[in-house]
């Protein structure tokens, strides 16, 4: 167990203590769930970053990792439906859901056939997700019908089509394993 590591698992630690505090009928909740989400996104960076830096990778790590942001995405995205209650919201929030399933199924499946480096994360992948933890902590932040919110809907739905783009982007790389030509 190295420093990279206990982040990642920080990470996972973080998602009960967000739930709960989204959910504290006091005033603050929103903003404190926000910082909390956007702390988890820094440790994702940062755990990244140190196990480069340190040669601390660990294949426990390569796995947990993709595990723990699939994690706090979903479940942040998931409280936001629920407390925005809107179609405008649940549209990209299933779009981004739906993508991190298939592309999580897509990765698994190329390991196991010896293609993995063909789906590897690109560089629009990194802009997707900024794009997305932006609009998430921005959701967070702001309660619905606060035009702050609003604007973190524009930018969800950027980062919704960032995801679609990158889908296709791995599925395009995997296209040749997925259907050989006979």
């Amino acid at each position: 167990m190295n420093l990279p590591n206990i982040l990642t698992l920080s990470r996972i630690i973080m998602i009960p203590v967000f739930v709960m505090i989204f959910y504290l009928p006091v005033e603050w909740s929103y903003l404190v769930s926000a910082c909390i989400f956007a702390l988890a996104g820094l440790t994702d960076w940062l755990d990244g970053y140190l196990a480069r830096k340190l040669d601390q990778s660990t294949p426990f790590g390569a796995f947990l990792d993709p595990v723990a942001d699939k994690l706090m995405v979903a479940v942040a995205l998931a409280v936001l439906i629920e407390e925005h209650s809107s179609i405008l919201l649940t549209i990209p929030a299933t779009v981004i859901i739906g993508r991190e399933i298939v592309i999580s199924a897509l990765r698994e499946w190329m390991a196991e056939i010896g293609s993995r480096a063909s789906v590897a994360v690109s560089y629009i992948g990194k802009i997707k997700t900024t794009a997305q933890m932006a609009a998430i902590v921005g959701l967070l932040a702001f309660p619905p019908g606060v035009a702050l919110a609003d604007v973190s809907i524009g930018l969800l739905y950027i980062a919704a089509g960032l995801t679609l783009w990158s889908m296709g982007l791995y599925l395009k790389a995997a296209w040749s394993d997925l259907f050989p030509a006979t």
